[in-house]
């Protein structure tokens, strides 16, 4: 098996361009004994003559003249994959798969991510529409890197941060005579067709939802129980029942719907971060910090 070292095919390339070798010593910053050592043990490993030297200077043979191609390749290849490693270990180059349910392109990722492309042009971000479940058992499997979800309760391993904290509002067809009121309480949609995410999707969404209706004193006639936000309101805005739904959704921009605030304080929406602390991966905290930023200015505005 053939072994090279890459201090001697740089020192090999150097006195091809120089073809001296004391221009090529001084050039490497070495005496001229260690170079001619470097340069016969690379023709002994590779069993072939790279210089003809004699009285008139030194020369590259055929067999030199191939090997300086294919060294200023490796030794290119070698340097771009040092800097690319150290780029992509301090979190400036690479990828980061993302898991994210629809309701955080209404609270800031959009905006994350264009600030991470801005600063960062050379770090890919890969996006995953899965609920909140499929989320976690993608961290667990390692096919995603971090989720982004509606709260549930970390895993054994896994670590956990609050994105955004906001309020539940009711969700109406605009044809609705509750549609013109400034507030709605829950207990006026207690003859309504309740649309809501299922409980195998969002389990704890699911109960809260159900919790409040519970407390305003009637349990909901629960007709569609979807995967996504979007298909609430979709249905919602179709006419086939209403919804409690987090506030951000009011910036999707679908027709048809009214957004009602409750008149009582309500259990908040929470969206959360989740991610797998081991290994780190350091590209999650720096999307981490444009997320927050980005719902911060969002609340602020």
């Amino acid at each position: 098996m053939i072994h090279l070292e890459t201090r001697q095919l740089q020192y090999f390339v150097v006195l091809a361009e120089e073809l001296h070798f004391s221009r090529a010593a001084e050039r490497l910053c070495i005496s001229q004994p260690p170079l001619s050592i470097a340069i016969k043990q690379l023709e002994s490993a590779l069993d072939a003559q790279l210089f003809e030297r004699n009285s008139r200077g030194v020369r590259l043979t055929h067999a030199g003249q191939h090997l300086l191609l294919q060294a200023r390749d490796i030794l290119e290849r070698t340097r771009r994959a040092a800097v690319d490693t150290r780029a992509v270990a301090h979190g400036m180059a690479g990828s980061l798969r993302l898991g994210f349910v629809g309701s955080s392109m209404y609270r800031g990722l959009p905006e994350a991510l264009e600030r991470m492309r801005a600063q960062y042009p050379d770090v890919r971000v890969d996006l995953h529409e899965l609920n909140s479940i499929d989320q976690v058992a993608a961290l667990q499997s390692g096919k995603i890197d971090l989720g982004l979800m509606h709260t549930m309760a970390p895993p054994l391993g896994m670590s956990a941060q609050t994105i955004a904290s906001e309020p539940f509002i009711a969700c109406l067809p605009a044809s609705h005579p509750l549609a013109s009121q400034a507030k709605i309480s829950i207990a006026q949609l207690a003859n309504e067709r309740l649309i809501l995410f299922s409980e195998a999707v969002s389990p704890d969404y699911f109960r809260v939802i159900r919790s409040m209706c519970q407390k305003a004193g009637f349990d909901p006639e629960l007709r569609h129980e979807v995967r996504h936000w979007l298909s609430v309101l979709s249905l919602v805005s179709t006419g086939q029942g209403v919804s409690l739904v987090p506030a951000c959704l009011q910036r999707a921009g679908m027709q048809g719907l009214a957004f009602k605030p409750i008149a009582r304080k309500t259990p908040l929406s929470v969206l959360q971060a989740m991610w797998s602390p081991s290994p780190a991966h350091p590209l999650v905290p720096i999307l981490l910090g444009h997320f927050q930023s980005a719902v911060k200015k969002q609340l602020h505005a």
